[in-house]
């Protein structure tokens, strides 16, 4: 028993000192893992997964040239806001945002900027702007930390395992074990799933994001209508299978439009 209390005050102790705070929303998060260690993993990940024989990157379209055209715009917009408001030397992304051939209505950002953006969804984005609403929201994940605070979750919950002590210790080993079976590393790539709570956090971000790239931000309901409209009659698409409703997404980001307008400047 006083060893059982002797863990869980360690798990407490690490969990209280260790929180960060997400820009913009100012949430706090538990924060047990090092960005470093899991953006190495990350982009171990994407290089694995861009070679991959199975894995057709498009390249020198049009569409290919719309991501990254896109991306460079989000990326620069975000960058220039953390450094301007102190957050400069806590992120150390090095971006890359390609466009893969797929039938899956999809796109997602690791940790470190990491940017994959699936063919099929092209046609629900139809535009730059729409473009710019799915890779501001997927950023949003990446800037929020949402993959760190999902780790450091699982980290907690083994309270009763070995990892409880690599958590308030030896972080980098426990780091690792669990990126490698959240991430895949060292077999296929394996996506986090976020939480509903983490989703709409994105959106709010991807909003800001996008409206600070001189994108404006109405356009985001008009993305996630047709979105909405793909879900009529069966399973949503990957994309949203963690999300809120439709309805209730829209109308959060409706009611998110007058703050991020706050950051458009065409």
């Amino acid at each position: 028993m006083k060893f059982s209390k002797q863990i869980s005050l360690a798990i407490l102790i690490a969990v209280f000192t260790s929180c960060s705070t997400v820009p913009l929303t100012g949430r706090k998060q538990i924060s047990l893992v090092g960005d470093s260690e899991i953006n190495t993993s990350a982009a171990q990940s994407y290089r694995q997964l861009l070679s991959d024989p199975s894995t057709k990157v498009i390249t020198g379209t049009r569409d290919a040239e719309s991501v990254k055209r896109v991306g460079e715009k989000l990326s620069v917009a975000i960058e220039r806001f953390l450094k301007e408001n102190g957050y400069g030397n806590k992120y150390s992304f090095k971006w890359e945002f390609n466009l893969i051939q797929s039938k899956e209505v999809n796109a997602w950002c690791m940790p470190g900027g990491k940017v994959a953006v699936y063919s099929a969804i092209l046609p629900i984005t139809m535009d730059d702007a729409g473009l710019a609403t799915v890779m501001g929201h997927e950023i949003g994940h990446a800037i929020a930390r949402h993959s760190a605070e999902r780790i450091s979750q699982q980290m907690a919950a083994q309270a009763g395992g070995s990892l409880v002590g690599a958590a308030t210790s030896d972080k980098s080993q426990a780091t690792q074990l669990i990126v490698n079976k959240l991430y895949g590393v060292g077999g296929g790539l394996v996506l986090l799933k976020y939480s509903r709570n983490q989703e709409s956090e994105a959106d709010r971000l991807g909003l800001i994001f996008m409206a600070m790239a001189g994108y404006d931000p109405h356009n985001a309901v008009s993305f996630w209508e047709r979105m909405a409209a793909q879900n009529k009659g069966g399973a949503p698409p990957e994309f949203l299978s963690t999300h809120p409703a439709d309805q209730t997404r829209i109308q959060n980001i409706k009611d998110h439009l007058p703050e991020a307008m706050k950051y458009y400047h065409p």
